[in-house]
């Protein structure tokens, strides 16, 4: 068992690397899931309620879901911090983000954001002249993405109303393998009426860019990577536009309790998904989020998403998504909240392990 862990990071940054790779095999290029890492959620709030945020986020974390919440921060200084493991503990992600008004109509902030994949053995050069394995000349690398946004909102006339948007610098690296520098921008607005919580997020809403670089004389004769041909030294990869609206709603209980109720419905534009709704325009993936409060002091969160059509062994077709739990308390303008996010839907009696997700906020007044 103790070698299972090295021998599954080996294997999954391989496969990372080899799925990059082809991407970049034109010059340009608008391919899925691109810049996917940046759709990975943060703050364990968030993510216990299913990724349904865009409508609700109002502290350092807008400047993540949706940067025109920023208005609604009410602590003078707002910071987050989250940290959470995928695959036992494989693929990591650290979210850091502050932000703070800077007059009584608008506000800034920043965000920073890291996923990778550490202690990748390179094992091109395992054995030496002599036809030997020797283990000494193994050496290992990361497979990460980064990114800076910085962000901006602002309240307008109508009374409510707020915009706000996030300029995001990336940065990918494979190694010594390749890398890419992007720059991009979000937007988003957020209106409130009468309870009511109205949003839309725009991401990527000029197309985002990566112009990757690559040292192809490192691929050369590199079978794992079943590359048969010259790898490209420089292209750019697209990110197309996605847009989310969300709706929410908080409802007074009995006894100091209360119920926030939130819907996203997400909507990509980079070609037909496997999502409920899907035409060669859009695909349509929508999120329901439920957060239970005692005293604005202890809450409970559950969210269901990423529903698709999946076919078993026997050909029957279901649909499956991926449900979330999550709890919180907030005292004293500190916020530490709990996730447990099952990050696959299930496949007939296979699951992916679920992923424990912890952050911590603190807003001071």
């Amino acid at each position: 068992m103790p070698l299972l862990s090295p021998l599954f990071r080996s294997a999954l940054g391989l496969a990372l690397a080899a799925a990059t790779l082809p991407a970049l095999a034109q010059s340009t290029k608008t391919p899925k899931y691109s810049n996917e890492f940046l759709n990975v959620g943060v703050g364990a709030r968030a993510l216990g309620m299913g990724k349904v945020q865009v409508s609700l986020a109002d502290n350092s974390t807008a400047g993540y879901w949706n940067p025109a919440g920023l208005t609604r921060q009410t602590a003078k200084y707002d910071g987050t911090l989250m940290h959470s493991e995928l695959f036992a503990g494989i693929v990591k992600t650290d979210y850091a983000a502050f932000s703070m008004p800077i007059d009584e109509r608008s506000a800034v902030g920043i965000s920073v954001i890291r996923l990778g994949v550490d202690d990748i053995a390179d094992t091109r050069s395992l054995i030496n002249e002599y036809g030997q394995i020797d283990y000494d000349r193994i050496s290992l690398f990361s497979i990460a993405d980064y990114a800076a946004l910085l962000s901006y909102a602002r309240k307008l006339g109508p009374e409510g109303l707020s915009v706000g948007a996030s300029a995001k610098l990336i940065y990918r690296n494979v190694g010594s393998f390749a890398n890419a520098y992007g720059f991009g921008i979000d937007a988003g607005l957020q209106y409130q009426r009468r309870g009511w919580r109205l949003a839309l997020m725009a991401r990527d809403v000029t197309t985002t860019f990566n112009s990757w670089s690559i040292d192809a004389d490192k691929f050369k004769n590199t079978t794992p990577f079943g590359i048969s041909e010259d790898v490209p030294g420089n292209s750019t990869e697209i990110t197309l536009p996605r847009f989310v609206l969300g709706v929410g709603q908080q409802f007074s209980l009995p006894g100091q309790f209360t119920a926030l109720v939130a819907t996203d419905i997400e909507m990509t534009t980079d070609g037909r998904r496997n999502t409920p709704l899907s035409t060669g325009l859009l695909s349509v993936d929508p999120r329901l989020g439920l957060e239970l409060g005692y005293k604005q002091l202890v809450f409970l969160r559950g969210g269901a998403g990423n529903f698709q059509k999946v076919s078993s062994f026997d050909n029957k077709k279901s649909t499956v998504g991926q449900y979330s739990l999550g709890a919180g308390v907030a005292l004293n303008g500190l916020r530490v909240d709990l996730a447990l996010s099952r990050l696959d839907a299930t496949f007939g009696s296979y699951s992916q392990t679920n992923s424990l997700i912890v952050s911590l906020g603190y807003g001071l007044k």
